[in-house]
């Protein structure tokens, strides 16, 4: 954690001032040191200058810089007000002195007070600024005017008139130097504050940060990345860690490698760090921070410990993939059971050996009947069970539809049912098992034309979207819509958890296999299948199919809708 310290030096405007201060004070000495060896040198050579005074100016310089520079830089204080003023009044005078001591009208040292009043527009306000210009100009011409006796010439008031210019412009221009430091330093203390605050929340997070520049130099890791992969790093600042990170974790510093010249990150991996008996999955992502240009950005990985989360996704898994082949026996078992019972109970009236010719026929053709009902109902289920492409082709799946159509118009259960289609023009290119997405799309069909009855009407509609969107929740690649609708009573909220479940059924007489069949086809496929409200009535059945990528019109998959 990086503790906080003076204001005045994290701030801009307490930079500058401190900087203008520290040449302030190295100015003062060197002007009033310079004029001291010169004045010694005059009274040597008998031009009997005024030493003393150049004494007592540099002993008061010595004795007001020196507890200046304790109070702002030893001591760090923040300088007020007064003290500012006191340091630019004293220049003036100073200058006024030298001025004085070096010739009044004839002194090359009138230009100083150009420098004073330069520092006092930087260190004062706007109106000390001008404030200082003023006085300047007024001991300069008392000076002139009351020790040496000079008359007011044009001389002395273009000087007057400059140091004026010089002061406004200065001041305006310094009053303007101080509103942008004070800008700039809230926006310095909003972002150390924010640095600490950042550093505070990133040492206490589980989740392990580690960030390199483009050469794989270190720039930050959190304690808690030192603590997952067991090595120290926050002593090597600066230095190249990508293949220690490989030693220890392999993939890691190849991920960030990777992440910094493919300039992609990487939202989800796995690492395993430790040996194989004892090893920990860590899950990693990495983010770039790309400032553009030829310079290579850099990158920061995150990491957690997932082993126990994976473990319990693992163990999800296989509780829901048990509680599924329960829930699949029960019912092949309920299926099941009433066949049974009713070829039992013949079966045993037939063995009583006491029954009419004509009971005894319907006994047998029960017995036949019941017989062919479980025949039909376990070949269903080991075809269901079986279910798989057997073929990867791409098909133009606009042209399946249509074919699927011809065929499932000659099904009885289709006799006085409308059926319409809605197809996009084009080809619509698909990847899969042409038996598989027939018999898909004619169960649908069927299913559709049972619910709507004579006088219905079945849609069946196929979108290849400009946009290509995709439902929410999947990855699916240039995503196809296909959906088939009716005019039935639709189906009843509490049914539509269950309307995939083989052996789930609402007809009379039905296998319950048929949109089970569905479900399980479109899954082959890498695809999802919904049941939604009809656009008018009844219900709607959408399939979402991964597009084929070589296809001419299959643009790249777009938003999620």
């Amino acid at each position: 954690m990086v503790t906080s310290s003076t204001p005045q030096e994290h701030t801009a405007p307490g930079l500058v001032r401190a900087n203008l201060l520290r040449w302030l004070y190295v100015g003062r000495l060197t002007l009033v040191t310079g004029i001291l060896v010169a004045a010694l040198v005059s009274w040597f050579d008998a031009r009997r200058p005024d030493t003393v005074v150049v004494i007592v100016l540099l002993l008061l310089s010595v004795c007001l810089t020196a507890g200046s520079f304790w109070v702002t830089h030893v001591r760090r204080s923040e300088p007020s007000g007064n003290f500012l003023y006191a340091q630019v009044i004293f220049d003036a005078l100073l200058v006024t002195g030298i001025v004085h001591l070096t010739g009044g009208p004839d002194s090359g040292f009138a230009s100083l007070y150009v420098l004073v009043i330069s520092a006092g527009a930087l260190l004062l306000p706007l109106f000390g600024g001008l404030l200082i210009g003023g006085l300047s100009s007024i001991l300069y011409t008392a000076d002139l005017v009351w020790g040496f006796a000079e008359p007011f010439t044009i001389f002395v008031g273009l000087r007057v008139i400059l140091f004026s210019v010089v002061a406004l412009i200065t001041a305006l221009l310094g009053d303007r130097l101080r509103r942008a430091g004070q800008a700039l330093g809230a926006v310095a203390s909003e972002l150390y504050q924010l640095r600490l605050d950042t550093d505070d929340i990133l040492a206490t997070l589980s989740t392990g940060v580690i960030t390199v520049d483009g050469t794989g130099r270190l720039a930050y890791a959190n304690p808690a990345a030192e603590g997952l992969l067991g090595i120290r790093l926050q002593h090597r600042l600066g230095e190249r860690v990508l293949e220690e990170l490989d030693g220890v974790a392999p993939s890691l510093g190849s991920l960030l490698q990777e992440a910094i010249h493919r300039r992609v990150a990487v939202s989800h991996g796995r690492v395993a760090v430790g040996s194989s008996r004892r090893a920990i999955q860590l899950g990693v992502s990495t983010a770039v921070l790309d400032r553009g240009g030829e310079e290579l950005p850099s990158a920061t990985v995150l990491f957690q410990d997932v082993t126990d989360v994976e473990r319990l996704d693992a163990l999800r898994v296989r509780t829901e993939r048990l509680e599924a082949v329960a829930t699949l026996s029960a019912s092949l078992a309920h299926e099941i059971k009433n066949p049974l019972a009713s070829i039992r109970s013949a079966v045993e009236q037939l063995g009583h050996g006491r029954l009419a010719e004509p009971d005894r026929e319907v006994l047998q053709r029960l017995v036949l009947a019941e017989s062919d009902r479980l025949s039909r109902l376990l070949s269903e289920f080991l075809d269901y069970s079986g279910l798989g492409m057997a073929h990867r082709d791409e098909l133009d799946l606009r042209t399946l539809v249509q074919g699927c159509l011809l065929v499932a118009g000659q099904h009885p259960d289709l006799e006085g049912v409308d059926v319409v289609t809605e197809l996009d023009d084009g080809p619509v290119f698909v990847v899969g098992d042409a038996d598989l997405l027939h018999r898909a799309l004619f169960n649908l069909v069927l299913n559709g034309a049972q619910s709507a009855g004579p006088g219905g009407r079945v849609t069946v509609r196929l979108s290849n979207e400009p946009d290509r969107r995709r439902p929410r929740g999947t990855e699916i690649e240039r995503p196809v819509r296909l959906s088939v609708s009716d005019t039935g009573p639709g189906i009843a909220e509490d049914e539509r958890e269950r309307i995939f479940d083989p052996f789930f059924t609402t007809k009379s007489g039905g296998s319950g296999m048929g949109l089970a069949v569905v479900h399980r086809a479109v899954e082959a496929h890498a695809g999802v299948t919904f049941v939604e409200e009809g656009r008018d009535v009844g219900a709607e059945f959408v399939i979402f199919l991964p597009g084929a990528s070589c296809g001419a019109d299959a643009p790249t998959a777009g938003a999620t809708a």
